[in-house]
């Protein structure tokens, strides 16, 4: 599938006949998303396509608003790609280089429960054993052959203590899924786009191996093979063009057809970082990122659940949800989100309130949502995680509200 933009000038008739075809068929198709997509700078254009999106996500999700309180465990922060926006990544001489201990993980679920959390985001860098030899000395000296293998104890002992943790590694092979998925209530990978021209030479993903999209395609495939509730997304402004853009959504839209497992979709923008090659880029405009979110929304159609990290576009979180996003992600009271450390977290009660004020409601989910911990998705389940789902969400699905120390209330 291969989006376009040909250059014709999008009056308001023909976006109003784009967006109107678009919800009425509950989606988008890639031509017209890439078309939008150009006309971006346009007042009138961007305006009816927050409307649409708008229009779609009450259709779809209703009036709630969901956010997941949740613990931020990075288990390593090595990682074998060496992508040109990352400062997640260290090398292993680095002193900012860790990996955690199971007791060290214990720790951060400990914390994550006494105050409320329900989730325990797992995030690590993509086989740093395969790069570096120190690294995989200390595995071994640990007992551990593989990352992987410190991965499943690791979520283990999460869920173990009470969380449910939610894995985002990187590129894992089907075998290494199917060992993860009866510790983990849900699973994930970014596509982050579909462009192979971003694997060139002095693209942002040249030294990426892991950022190859077939690789990361087939990655998502098989999580659908194994039935696995997923999370996938968007990367938006490390070069990739109009059309790559809807190309991307346009591939998670197909996947999530053929198996049905896709249930959240993070538009998520990229903000350049000091030492990193890509410090001095230039990341999208306010009004670019708006407009991609309500693009991503009509293009995945009423029913997805459409995700925006609060934390990377605090300027513009009213905008965002008029552009049809029902869900602010992970939201830590404990830890940092490591991938970005510069961007703090918004507070929960702050949050409640802006979501107030645009005629929704803010409710707390776990790492799957509402509508994956009820009904008839028990098949998406291994049966000890499906058992164990009463006792952290309600009958409806959302997060049990929880007794918080500190006296802030969930959403």
């Amino acid at each position: 599938m291969s989006a376009h933009h040909d250059g014709r000038p999008l009056g308001a008739d023909d976006t109003r006949t784009i967006l109107d075809d678009a919800l009425h068929a509950g989606r988008l198709e890639a031509t017209e998303a890439a078309r939008l997509g150009a006309h971006l700078g346009d007042p009138g254009v961007r305006g009816a396509l927050v409307d649409a999106a708008w229009e779609s996500a009450r259709k779809g999700r209703g009036r709630v608003v969901t956010v997941s309180r949740n613990v931020f465990i990075p288990l390593t922060n090595l990682c074998r790609n060496r992508c040109s926006y990352c400062t997640f990544a260290k090398l292993p001489d680095s002193p900012e280089a860790h990996t955690y201990t199971l007791d060290e993980v214990a720790e951060v679920v400990r914390g994550g429960v006494l105050t409320g959390c329900t989730e325990a985001l797992m995030c690590l860098g993509d086989k740093p054993e395969v790069a570096y030899k120190s690294y995989r000395e200390q595995l071994a000296r640990d007992g551990y052959s593989s990352t992987t293998d410190l991965l499943v104890e690791a979520c283990r002992v999460a869920f173990e203590g009470d969380m449910l943790p939610h894995t985002n590694a990187g590129i894992l092979t089907i075998e290494e899924m199917e060992r993860l998925r009866p510790w983990n209530a849900s699973m994930g990978l970014m596509m982050e786009t579909t462009s192979q021209r971003l694997r060139g030479k002095g693209m942002p993903h040249q030294y990426a191996p892991d950022k190859e999209p077939a690789r990361r395609i087939r990655m998502h495939e098989e999580a659908g093979e194994l039935k696995i509730p997923f999370t996938s997304g968007l990367l938006l402004g490390i070069g990739e063009n109009v059309a790559e853009r809807a190309d991307t959504l346009a591939e998670i839209r197909r996947i999530s057809d053929a198996y049905g497992h896709i249930q959240e979709v993070i538009v998520q923008p990229f903000h350049p970082k000091p030492g990193t090659r890509m410090r001095h880029a230039s990341p999208l405009s306010d009004e670019e990122v708006v407009g991609w979110t309500a693009i991503a929304r009509l293009v995945m159609g009423p029913d997805m659940n459409v995700q925006a990290p609060p934390n990377l576009g605090a300027e513009v979180l009213p905008e965002l949800l008029r552009a049809g996003i029902n869900d602010w992600g992970g939201v830590s009271p404990v830890t940092l989100d490591y991938i970005n450390p510069e961007a703090p977290w918004p507070t929960l009660p702050g949050l409640r309130e802006l979501t107030a004020a645009a005629g929704l409601e803010l409710r707390d989910r776990g790492p799957v949502y509402p509508d994956w911990a009820t009904g008839e998705r028990e098949d998406f389940y291994d049966p000890r995680m499906h058992e164990a789902l009463p006792r952290f969400v309600t009958p409806e699905g959302y997060a049990r509200r929880p007794e918080t120390p500190s006296g802030e209330e969930a959403a």
